[in-house]
């Protein structure tokens, strides 16, 4: 198995790319996918009611009060992302030993790709990357936001500058998604054939 990771801040096109790359017939793991699903399992949930007992409401989790609540505080966001990364690396894991085999490419779709120390799992890292201001843009009219809520959201990730350092492919993804796709289909096809 060889393992591409497609990651990039928020707004700079890497669902984009995953979801060119997955058209082209190629397995894309998504790890905010991974995310919304541990919520429905109910020994996740007990661990994060142990931690936050605040967002039980009426006896129920309320995961829209878990959310408010890890937005506006930094600390208890990292608190929580304590509690979700073990649960997301077994999942790794897991998808690795399946496919160990393999001599296939597959493809991580991850935001926090170094945040949590992923980078080491994978054969190449490729960053999806814009200006700063088509970023910003981006979020603010998809996620209908202003810009302090887009600031918030961006500084508590890694820069892409410091990200593009770390990575082997950038991609700059401000331009028509027809050209886009031809750059992703020569980046796959270099991939395969240096393999």
């Amino acid at each position: 198995m060889k393992l591409a990771a497609i990651t990039g801040s928020i707004g700079c096109g890497k669902t984009t790319m995953a979801k060119i790359i997955r058209s082209m017939g190629y397995c894309v793991y998504d790890v905010d996918g991974w995310v919304r699903r541990l919520y429905y399992k109910p020994e996740f949930i007990k661990v994060i009611v142990g931690h936050f007992p605040e967002v039980v409401e009426n006896g129920r989790f309320n995961k829209r009060r878990l959310r408010n609540l890890v937005f506006n505080d930094n600390a208890k966001l990292k608190q929580l992302e304590a509690l979700i990364h073990p649960f997301l690396r077994q999942t790794l894991k897991n998808v690795i030993s399946r496919h160990s085999r393999s001599d296939g490419l597959f493809f991580l779709d991850v935001a926090l790709l170094f945040e949590m120390g992923w980078d080491i799992y994978c054969d190449c890292i490729i960053l999806a990357d814009v200006d700063y201001d088509v970023q910003r843009k981006r979020v603010m009219e998809r996620d209908k936001i202003t810009a302090e809520d887009f600031d918030k959201i961006n500084d508590i990730q890694m820069s892409n500058k410091d990200k593009a350092l770390l990575s082997d492919i950038v991609v700059n993804t401000d331009k028509p998604r027809n050209q886009l796709k031809l750059d992703l289909i020569g980046i796959v096809e270099g991939l395969k054939n240096s393999w």
